[in-house]
């Protein structure tokens, strides 16, 4: 009995986990050839296109200079630039000025290297919307590559939590304020 060709992988999951491309056009997303295959349900850029348009989650990829190249209606949502407004430009547009040096050292050492320490963490920082007001982000970070290998570009999956942010704040102010209370209660003489 001759073994079937080992598939090869195509992608890596956001989970880490690799994608295997079969040569029937299925997939698998464990150990080639020890699971039974499944359709991808997205078979054209057409429905990758919707996929983007679609998500609750802003999706930006930015070149390797910096420049904003796919900004999703989610974006614009969260951070109030149109696409037209964001396209080609710097991500300095929503990274907090007094954060930008630092951003910069990170995403340039990172296209320089290939490498992100980031890959697999949520990360959480400020963020800046059009009008001016602060926003308090979550997002993940993913690098694109070239057919050479070399890295093309960075996306970013980001999630707006600013009253998420806010709530938890005030629930730490509160439990703050509570301790307080709970001291003086059990040593009053100290007040």
């Amino acid at each position: 009995m001759a073994s079937a060709a080992r598939p090869s992988i195509s992608a890596v999951r956001g989970d880490g986990l690799p994608r295997y491309a079969r040569s029937d056009g299925n997939f698998c997303f464990c150990i080639p050839c020890l699971c039974k295959p499944t359709k991808l349900p997205m078979s054209s850029t057409t429905d990758l296109k919707q996929l983007v348009e679609v998500l609750g989650d802003a999706i930006v990829i930015a070149d390797a200079s910096g420049a904003i190249t796919l900004w999703n209606p989610a974006a614009e949502r969260i951070f109030g630039f149109t696409e037209s407004d964001a396209l080609g430009k710097s991500l300095d547009i929503i990274t907090p000025q007094r954060l930008q040096h630092r951003h910069w050292e990170g995403y340039h050492k990172t296209m320089a290297s290939g490498v992100t320490r980031y890959g697999n963490d949520v990360l959480r920082v400020p963020a800046v919307h059009k009008d001016g007001h602060s926003l308090s982000i979550a997002f993940t970070v993913a690098l694109l590559h070239d057919a050479d290998k070399t890295v093309s570009a960075i996306v970013a999956v980001i999630r707006d939590e600013t009253s998420r942010f806010e709530e938890e704040r005030n629930l730490k102010k509160r439990v703050t304020e509570l301790e307080i209370q709970l001291k003086k209660q059990a040593n009053p003489s100290s007040t």
